[in-house]
């Protein structure tokens, strides 16, 4: 699909953006095809970066998506991307599913995580701390170019605009327990896990909806 949208957008000089870049075949075509002058943007999702499709061994349904996780070249394949600028963004996915919906066994249940909760410190944990990405490369991926993608005034902190902000401790490494999910959902592989970089506050148009 990533192939063929390519191919449309440069036989008719149109732009095209490509969601959930998750293999290193689409990060390899993009980039190519942006080399070419080519109108392609795209985006990919924590989960592609962090995992591989071994996770599904640890946890089954939760780590259910689509597209799927991938193996390990496709994840460095996908670091690369970011770290060059042939992804445009990263985005969450954020997909809620009941607990009975994913019960329903590997084959039967639905696709998607949420990923509300964990980019942050997915995106700090397996990029900035590890010297992969700066700080100001992640805000530029997570906030910046997104929105610039859809064409609304967000993304930059300035006198004058809207403020949406997140204040986070970088430094703040935790584990993502079941029972502290804010989610109505739980549907994630990162239960248990640790994580690096914590949301203090959320603010939004200048209100704060969430505090730590």
């Amino acid at each position: 699909m990533a192939s063929r949208d390519i191919v449309i957008a440069e036989t008719n000089n149109l732009h095209t953006h490509i969601c959930h870049i998750s293999t290193k075949t689409s990060v390899d075509m993009i980039r190519s095809a942006k080399s070419r002058g080519v109108k392609v943007t795209c985006e990919t999702c924590p989960h592609y970066y962090s995992f591989t499709v071994e996770e599904v061994l640890e946890s089954g349904v939760n780590a259910k998506m689509n597209p799927p996780l991938r193996e390990e070249k496709d994840r460095q394949a996908i670091i690369a991307g970011i770290k060059d600028g042939t992804i445009d963004a990263i985005i969450t996915d954020h997909a809620p599913h009941a607990e009975e919906e994913k019960a329903r066994g590997l084959a039967s249940a639905p696709n998607g995580i949420i990923g509300f909760e964990t980019a942050l410190g997915a995106t700090i944990t397996n990029l900035v701390d590890p010297g992969l990405i700066s700080y100001l490369d992640m805000v530029r991926v997570m906030s910046y170019n997104p929105s610039k993608l859809l064409g609304i005034d967000r993304g930059e902190i300035k006198e004058g605009k809207v403020a949406d902000l997140t204040i986070f401790d970088p430094n703040r490494e935790y584990v993502y327990l079941k029972e502290n999910i804010v989610s109505k959902s739980k549907n994630t592989p990162w239960i248990n896990k640790k994580l690096k970089g914590q949301v203090r506050y959320t603010i939004v148009s200048g209100r704060i909806v969430y505090e730590r």
